[in-house]
């Protein structure tokens, strides 16, 4: 007996991996800016953010296009979202 994968359901739950590890990285960050803590450059942690979203976006796109369930866990694995 083989398993089948749902590709659309694989799809979301990448993305909910994705959505948290985003936030993960933009923590440290968003602290800075949110706090407004004193000696923390808010421009470099704003610049740090918009990194993160560019890497994010990329995934987006990846997860979004991958065709067949292989080319989804080659997205998965390559943007390290496994815990």
């Amino acid at each position: 007996m083989s398993i089948i994968v749902n590709l659309t359901k694989a799809k979301t739950i990448a993305h909910e991996r994705r959505k948290l590890k985003r936030a993960e990285e933009f923590k440290p960050h968003d602290d800075i800016i949110m706090k407004q803590i004193p000696g923390e450059d808010a421009t470099k942690a704003e610049t740090e953010r918009a990194k993160i979203r560019t890497k994010y976006a990329t995934i987006q796109t990846d997860i979004d296009n991958a065709k067949t369930v292989d080319a989804l866990k080659t997205v998965y694995d390559n943007a390290s979202l496994g815990g």
